[in-house]
């Protein structure tokens, strides 16, 4: 069920749940629609309220006697029933991200799942986008893309997740903190090859950058010169066209010291995104070969 932004509910806004984009960065960056709705919407919740203050305050938005709630991820269990009940009760409520567009690696995802099972309307306000934003800056093709949030914090669960997405045949893009970034770019360079990257940060900030290149490339720079800030990486498809087979059997070879034939050719087919019978077959020859 959706929602307009128009209707019976009090403040002039349908009863129901209110996604709202704000800000990655410069203020200005709001929408109309946004504003107008901060005006009007009976309860506000936002992941932080500090930020949305603000927010309200620099583009003369008055809180009144709203309530403005917190909800993230460490009290959503014990918000959300509160925030249901106030849709129940015809209330229009409206859900604001930290930045960005709510769902996207934010908690707003319980909170708009919980209203679309209860039968609440859910509508959303679209905005800025940090994954949108880096997309457009970044050089790589845009036609097909993958996000995949933030890989995780150690190093062999971050490679297995980087394997997983190796043979996609999309552009990746992941969210990273500036202190893993070197770690992260150097993991991507092991399971996925040197491919061509970009690194995005500060977005639509004072101090906003785009670095390209190939992910060694940037792991040197940024090992040289620690980033600061929000951080985007993006990096492009595998090339399967340029593989040759002489890259092929040394990474084959490489596998066999550690893996069986079958998982040897799994891996390399899926980090080089290439078809995984003609390596199979690759695997079984250097195995036999080895063995004599």
């Amino acid at each position: 069920m959706t929602i307009a932004d128009s209707g019976t509910g009090n403040g002039g806004l349908t009863p129901g749940l209110y996604l709202v984009a704000t800000p990655i960065g410069n203020a200005r960056d709001i929408t109309l629609r946004a504003l107008d709705l901060l005006k009007v919407a009976d309860v506000l919740a936002a992941e932080d309220t500090r930020s949305l203050r603000r927010l309200m305050e620099l583009h003369g938005v008055a809180l009144g006697d709203r309530p403005l709630v917190a909800y993230h991820d460490h009290n959503g269990a014990r918000v959300r029933p509160r925030l249901l009940a106030e849709m129940a009760a015809g209330k229009s409520v409206l859900y604001a991200s930290e930045a960005g567009t709510p769902m996207i690696s934010d908690p707003g995802f319980d909170l708009a799942r919980a209203a679309v099972e209860d039968g609440h309307a859910v509508t959303s306000a679209p905005g800025a986008s940090a994954v949108v934003t880096a997309l457009t800056l970044a050089g790589l093709p845009t036609d097909r893309f993958l996000f995949a949030g933030f890989l995780p914090n150690a190093g062999g669960p971050r490679k297995t997740a980087l394997r997983e997405l190796s043979a996609s045949p999309a552009t990746l893009v992941f969210y990273e903190s500036p202190k893993r970034l070197v770690d992260m770019l150097e993991s991507a360079k092991d399971v996925l090859g040197d491919r061509e990257a970009a690194v995005c940060r500060e977005l639509t900030k004072k101090f906003e950058e785009t670095r390209r290149g190939p992910l060694s490339e940037l792991a040197a720079h940024y090992r040289e010169t620690p980033a600061k800030g929000e951080v985007v990486v993006l990096i492009g498809k595998g090339d399967s066209e340029s593989v040759r087979e002489f890259d092929l059997e040394q990474e084959v070879n490489k596998a066999l010291e550690t893996m069986s034939v079958r998982d040897a050719a799994d891996f390399v087919s899926a980090r080089f995104g290439v078809k995984r019978r003609p390596v199979y077959q690759m695997a079984m020859r250097l195995s036999a070969k080895g063995d004599t």
